[in-house]
């Protein structure tokens, strides 16, 4: 009894750990079929993942058949007279993957790589045709050094920004920039 109390109420709803039978709804059962419920599972919903940080699924991963059945009669007695292959197909009944293989290396580095070098050499290529195509070939005049000049002259003579811009900076009496 302190069990169910330990477990929220959905899984005490879904799952009666005294009796280890299930009672999932039908909409429940439309989705899983005919596998088996066999605990809370990662969120208390009935699905199947395979985790290595979550390794306990709430349901198996295939649907009951007779020969899994008939293997599960036989797993209930003694486990040195089912072979190694029997062993075997109860956990792939139960489990899609091993640890070792979901922990193995899937390659998706290599697409990555590929779409993000992609990405990379067409961006290249779009700024170069903006530089050759869009862009004036040459800079407008008013980046020519008399030009500028002559626009801080202006600004210093109409006093811009006074306090602490470049007008603060120059000194009007002896027309030379402050030291």
């Amino acid at each position: 009894m302190f069990l169910i109390r330990a477990i929220p109420r959905v899984a005490a709803s879904k799952f009666n750990f005294l009796s280890r039978t299930c009672s999932a709804s039908a909409s429940e059962r439309e989705v899983i079929g005919c596998r088996e419920v066999v605990g809370f599972g990662r969120n208390g919903s009935l699905q199947y993942t395979d985790r290595p940080d979550f390794p306990f699924p709430s349901i198996r991963f295939l649907a009951e058949n007779p020969y899994l059945q008939a293997l599960r009669e036989k797993e209930k007695g003694d486990w040195n007279s089912l072979s190694i292959d029997e062993k075997k197909c109860l956990y792939r009944a139960s489990f899609c993957q091993t640890f070792s293989e979901m922990s193995a290396p899937t390659g998706e580095w290599k697409s990555v790589m590929g779409w993000t070098l992609i990405w990379l050499a067409s961006s290249i290529w779009f700024a170069m045709f903006i530089k050759k195509f869009v862009m004036l070939p040459e800079l407008p005049p008013t980046f020519e050094l008399e030009r500028r000049q002559a626009q801080l002259q202006r600004m210093i003579d109409i006093g811009n920004n006074p306090i602490e811009g470049i007008a603060s900076k120059w000194d009007y009496e002896k027309n030379d920039w402050k030291k």
